[in-house]
C-alpha cells in the first residue's frame, strides 16, 4: 500500500489498537497511537511491555517477552480473520491501495492482476482473476445503491467514491487470504 515506513532506528512507536485494549493491558503506560510516518513503521519497533505484548501480535502467535522461545507456534483463528478485516493499520492499507488502484491505468483485469500481484507476489489464475472481478463489480454495484456506505469504506480521498471503495473492499479481502498472511 506504500504506507510501511522505511525508516531505520529510533524510539518505539505506537501503532493503532482496539479502544480499552490500553487500558486493560497497559496500566499506566499511556498508548497514544504514533501519527505521520511512525504510524506504519515496523512491527519491530512496536512498544512491547513483557507482560502484556501488542494486541495484533498477539493475535498472530508472537511469543511473549517473559520466555525464551525457540520455535514460534503457527496457528490459524477466527480472532485472526477478524483482527484482519478490523485493524486499524490494516483498514488504512487497504484504503491506500484502493486510491492507487483507483488512478493505476490500465482496464479493470489489469488492475486486478496488478493488485493481486502486490498482495501476494504472484499473478492470479484466470479462475481467481474472474472471481476478483466480479466481487469488484458487486462492491461498485453495492455502494451505488447503498447498501455499503462507500464513504466509511473509502475514506478521504480524490476521484470516485464507489470505485475507491469497491478497490478497498477488494484489497481487503486479498490482504485476509492465507496466502497473504505470514506466519512463524
Amino acid at each position: 500500500s506504500d504506507l510501511l515506513s522505511k525508516k531505520i532506528g529510533g524510539p518505539s512507536v505506537y501503532p493503532p489498537q482496539p479502544p480499552g485494549v490500553q487500558e486493560a493491558t497497559y496500566g499506566t503506560v499511556e498508548w497514544k497511537a504514533s501519527t505521520g510516518e511512525d504510524r506504519y513503521r515496523r512491527g519491530l519497533y512496536t512498544f512491547a511491555k513483557r507482560t502484556a505484548p501488542y494486541a495484533m501480535s498477539s493475535n498472530f502467535d508472537a511469543p511473549g517477552g517473559d520466555i525464551c522461545v525457540a520455535q514460534r507456534e503457527v496457528s490459524n483463528t477466527p480472532l485472526q480473520a477478524l483482527a484482519m478485516l478490523n485493524d486499524t493499520v490494516i483498514f488504512e492499507a487497504a484504503q491506500a491501495l484502493g486510491k492507487i488502484m483507483v488512478k493505476q491505468s490500465g482496464n479493470v483485469p489489469e488492475r486486478v492482476g496488478i493488485l493481486f500481484q502486490r498482495c501476494l507476489g504472484r499473478p492470479p489464475t484466470t479462475e481467481e482473476s474472474t472471481q476478483l472481478q466480479q466481487f469488484l463489480a458487486d462492491q461498485i454495484q453495492r455502494c451505488q445503491t447503498g447498501k455499503l456506505d462507500a464513504t466509511a469504506l473509502a475514506g478521504p480521498g480524490d476521484g470516485d467514491i464507489n470505485q475507491r471503495a469497491a478497490w478497498t473492499a477488494l484489497a481487503r479481502t486479498l490482504f485476509n487470504l492465507d496466502e497473504a498472511l505470514t506466519k512463524g
